[in-house]
């Protein structure tokens, strides 16, 4: 079935226009509204007798999917179940998230969205976005092309760095298309118009490829030229099917997220969030911790714990706003800090990779240390020696950020700022309340996955995650909207600065830098305001666009409520 968005000539009310009536009508998810249907669209559209007769308002139904979705027992049943609702009825399921944003969010993406990937060959029910294997990569043109409509925003994967889970195979489909979820949820991309990608080019994960259910192709992962020409057929391919889309590229091993982005940022519309989202949340963040501490941007020292793609985005965007607060770039450089599995990376390294380097201590530095081994400096005394106000986490190691280590921030800050964001959960440097505690209720504290308000010693601390939802929608809208040309860093740390203009005084009151979930949709659109205006300073958007911007952002942005079905063959 084929349908459209259309609107009454007379009175300008939306409508869609479907080609088909009937079981069609009900099978599609976005045209699908089940016992919401009007008795008139039920006789027009041919669905007397194939729904129950009572005719239910949105709220009615809202209440019996949340009511089952609330006897489900486990995370990943609940995941099944937004799944499947997703799977036929979109307005609903939209909805559905919409309302319960901070429930929802943990089980629709991370971490929840972790033991789906895992689970994936077991727990699949319908396919949803398009899986482009090696074995197509001479008609990937014609693979493409089978999707119903151009999309806006598209999110691809290769599935082999699922979180910080590792290589999952195709069973990483689950990340790009929850992603995709919240594009909706959060920034108001209609569904219709987002679509996720699996490439499959096999995996290394022997559990999967011993598993008798797995939906992957059963070898050992293609590497080498051999993959890089893969993904050059497939970026040539976007460009001439869907030459106005969004790419964003999602959870790929660092040394490939690095290089995608570097080979394809200049060619088309394009990002990564892992790198560039990531680190705008985290500058976010940043910017509204220092509302608390009073300090400014540029007096800022930097220890990173890890070293992987995140971290290099995050190092990158930081020393962008320490530039922009008057340091010069040397200056800034020196004041981020980066300790990987060998401790505190410094110049004495041989054959150090271009962003460690770009970040190494100097040896005349580090010889003024006092550490046990100058060689392999820990991160605790990395700390009592750099001294640094800010302490973020993308290692992927649990406990990383021990006791040691949170009282050695204490010790060197009034405030130390503290943020574990590794996730799934299980990964988290530290928790949120080991590390209020151990700093003796002084940290501030941002994290990757969700955790639960910390009371200490009385005192109820909200703790803000570092959600990179509150950037990745927003980025896209604005993108999308715009018609932009080319993805830069500037537009991220816009993006952080008005996400952390939206901060208010009773956020910061109770510990947290980041807004409330409820209010994301807000933060979606002053994000893609502020992505426009960069583009257009940039010359990436017509200037156009500045004229009602604000306005035009918001009327494009998708509300999930039923629009009325009408049977118009000749509209579509």
């Amino acid at each position: 079935m084929q349908w459209s968005i259309a609107h009454d000539k007379l009175t300008g009310e939306e409508y869609i226009a479907v080609d088909q009536r009937g079981e069609d009508v009900l099978r599609d998810p976005f045209t699908n509204k089940g016992t919401a249907f009007t008795a008139a669209e039920r006789e027009a559209l041919g669905l007397d007798g194939l729904v129950p007769p009572a005719i239910s308002t949105m709220d009615q139904q809202l209440a019996r999917v949340y009511e089952n979705y609330r006897t489900k027992q486990t995370s990943l049943g609940r995941y099944i179940h937004l799944v499947s609702l997703q799977d036929r009825n979109e307005t609903l399921f939209f909805r559905l998230v919409h309302d319960h944003i901070d429930e929802m969010m943990p089980i629709v993406y991370t971490p929840v969205v972790g033991e789906a990937c895992q689970r994936f060959s077991h727990i699949y029910r319908r396919p949803r976005g398009l899986y482009i294997s090696y074995e197509q990569r001479h008609r990937i043109d014609a693979v493409l092309a089978n999707h119903p409509r151009p999309p806006a925003v598209i999110v691809v994967t290769d599935g082999e760095r699922i979180l910080g889970l590792g290589d999952q195979g195709v069973g990483g489909m689950g990340i790009p298309t929850g992603k995709l979820s919240l594009y909706t949820a959060c920034a108001g991309i209609p569904p219709s118009l987002t679509l996720p990608i699996m490439l499959d080019v096999g995996t290394d994960n022997q559990e999967r490829l011993d598993d008798p259910l797995y939906l992957g192709l059963r070898h050992k992962r293609i590497r080498g030229p051999e993959y890089q020409a893969f993904i050059d057929e497939f970026v040539a391919a976007v460009m001439r099917v869907y030459p106005g889309a969004v790419l964003q590229w999602e959870d790929f091993l660092k040394g490939n997220a690095l290089t995608q982005l570097a080979r394809f940022r200049d060619r088309l519309c394009t990002f990564n969030d892992d790198i560039q989202g990531t680190a705008s949340v985290v500058v976010a963040g940043v910017y509204a911790a220092l509302r608390i501490t009073g300090q400014r941007m540029r007096d800022q020292r930097v220890v990173l714990g890890g070293a992987g793609a995140s971290a290099q985005g995050i190092a990158d965007l930081l020393v962008s706003a320490l530039s922009a607060d008057g340091l010069s770039l040397d200056e800034a450089r020196r004041r981020i800090s980066t300790v990987d599995s060998r401790g505190l990376v410094t110049e004495a390294r041989p054959e150090l990779e271009d962003f460690k380097a770009r970040y190494a201590r100097r040896v005349a530095e580090v010889a003024a240390f006092a550490c046990h081994d100058r060689a392999h400096i820990t991160l605790e005394e990395t700390i009592t020696n750099v001294r640094p106000t800010i302490l973020v986490g993308t290692s992927g190691t649990a406990g990383l950020f021990n006791e040691a280590v949170v009282r050695a921030m204490a010790a060197v800050n009034d405030r130390p700022i503290v943020f574990p964001l590794s996730n799934p959960t299980s990964k988290a440097e530290c928790t949120a309340a080991q590390a209020i505690e151990w700093s003796d209720g002084r940290a501030i504290v941002a994290t990757g996955s969700p955790f639960d308000p910390v009371t200490y010693r009385g005192r109820r601390c909200r703790i803000g995650q570092g959600n990179n939802a509150f950037i990745f929608p927003g980025v896209g809208l604005g993108l999308w909207v715009g018609g932009v040309a080319r993805v830069t860093d500037a537009m991220f740390l816009a993006g952080a600065q008005a996400l952390a203009a939206l901060v208010q005084p009773s956020d910061l009151e109770q510990g947290a830098v980041y807004p409330e979930l409820s209010r994301i949709r807000d933060c979606s659109h002053a994000v893609a305001c502020a992505v426009l205006r960069c583009a257009v300073e940039e010359g990436h958007a017509a200037p156009a666009i500045l004229d009602g911007l604000e306005a035009t952002v918001r009327r494009a942005m998708w509300v999930p409520a039923y629009r009325p079905v009408r049977y118009a063959p000749a509209r579509v």
